[in-house]
């Protein structure tokens, strides 16, 4: 997962508490759609399931970011992990009860999910403020390895694993990581606030104006509003199939559910190799070649494949190269927001960027649900590859110049 040495005791608490997080949300995200589909046997009522974790950004992505630029991030980053903590408990209770039912589900996820907006986009901002200028790439590195680690790797075949042994084991494991984290993120000095926050009484009357500073000011910067369209069409793409992926295993592969989170862990390993090397490789050729190749990768050789294979073992080669491109892209794409974002902007900036590229993936979720639906599980793979070739070929006009 790479060492957090040389950037900072305070940099290895937030290291610390995000690879707990992580790890978490990798149990949690294994069971859930394990849940849903115990609960209902339609493809597009289990990709809902995933959908309502992401779905908050369309609600609450863009205040989320004036909020953070006004408030201590690392509260408010607590206190969400805190309530996040609570609510899965609440899941783990009425599953071991048997009481767990679909709507429950799509209530609590959709709830967690708003604590995650508002959390990750606090964290975002806490990094650049803990580790020097020239080193954020690094620290990203760092901290998308961690995150693969615990959310592809270790995680997701423990909550399979657990979700086999007692259902409600990786919900109330996932409510201890998070209470944990919050711990943490409590444990960091007070220096998150943005010293330039007006009065209270003026917030109320400027948070509008606030959020369209972020978005319009992502919207004029060339460079980053094409990243910005480029993950849209990366993660619409993605989220179609992986939200799948649990039918996938069981009706095309034929592998027990048990399966399912063995198989996302061992491909996540090219997502810790992504994560890892990312700063490397883009210090070696640029940026603009690494998102480039990154969605050309994951086009060609993971969604290609995926839609054309029934067979496991490469099933789990392609697994691994979609989780290499998409730890590259993670760590790329956050550190080119932190570096080239006003300060004082970062919090807006980013929410504007997430909420646009995080809309998808419950827009593609669904789509790829329905998909499914209507012309076989094998069709999310399938129909986004050349939404990913043409992708590309906008990033190339986009961003070379």
């Amino acid at each position: 997962m790479g060492s957090t040495r040389g950037l900072g005791k305070q940099f290895g608490r937030l290291w610390s508490a995000s690879t707990l997080s992580q790890f978490g949300g990798g149990i949690h995200g294994a069971a859930l759609p394990l849940l849903a589909a115990s609960l209902t046997s339609s493809p597009a009522m289990v990709a809902a399931a995933a959908a309502a974790v992401e779905l908050p950004w369309l609600v609450f992505g863009l205040p989320a970011g004036a909020i953070v630029d006004r408030v201590d991030s690392r509260r408010l980053a607590a206190w969400a992990g805190v309530a996040n903590a609570l609510l899965v408990a609440i899941l783990a209770a009425m599953v071991a009860l048997d009481r767990a039912s679909l709507p429950l589900l799509l209530s609590i996820a959709f709830a967690c999910g708003t604590c995650g907006t508002l959390g990750s986009t606090a964290v975002t901002t806490m990094t650049p403020k803990l580790v020097d200028h020239q080193q954020l790439d690094r620290a990203n590195s760092r901290l998308v390895t961690a995150g693969s680690a615990g959310s592809e790797l270790i995680g997701p075949p423990l909550g399979g694993y657990l979700f086999g042994l007692v259902a409600a084991i990786p919900f109330a494991v996932n409510a201890g990581t998070a209470a944990l984290a919050a711990a943490l993120v409590f444990s960091l000095p007070s220096v998150f606030r943005d010293a330039t926050v007006e009065s209270v009484g003026a917030r109320p009357r400027r948070l509008w104006r606030d959020i369209t500073d972020g978005a319009r000011w992502l919207a004029r910067h060339r460079r980053l509003r094409a990243v910005t369209v480029l993950s849209v069409v990366f993660l619409l793409t993605d989220s179609a199939w992986f939200a799948l992926m649990v039918l996938y295993v069981r009706d095309i592969l034929h592998l027990p559910a048990s399966a399912y989170g063995v198989l996302l862990g061992i491909g996540a390993i090219g997502g810790l190799a992504g994560g890892f090397s990312a700063a490397r490789i883009s210090r070696t050729v640029g940026s603009t070649g690494v998102l480039l190749a990154s969605l050309l990768l994951s086009a060609a050789a993971a969604q290609a494949v995926l839609g054309l294979t029934s067979h496991t073992i490469l099933t789990v080669l392609m697994l691994a190269v979609s989780s290499f491109a998409f730890g590259v892209w993670n760590v790329v794409t956050t550190t080119l927001r932190q570096k080239l974002s006003p300060s004082d902007l970062l919090g807006r900036v980013t929410s504007a960027n997430q909420t646009a590229i995080l809309s998808a993936s419950p827009l593609g979720a669904l789509l790829g649900g329905l998909a499914a639906n209507a012309l076989g599980l094998r069709a999310p793979f399938l129909l986004g590859v050349p939404l990913l070739v043409l992708g590309a070929a906008y990033g190339y006009v986009a961003l070379r110049r």
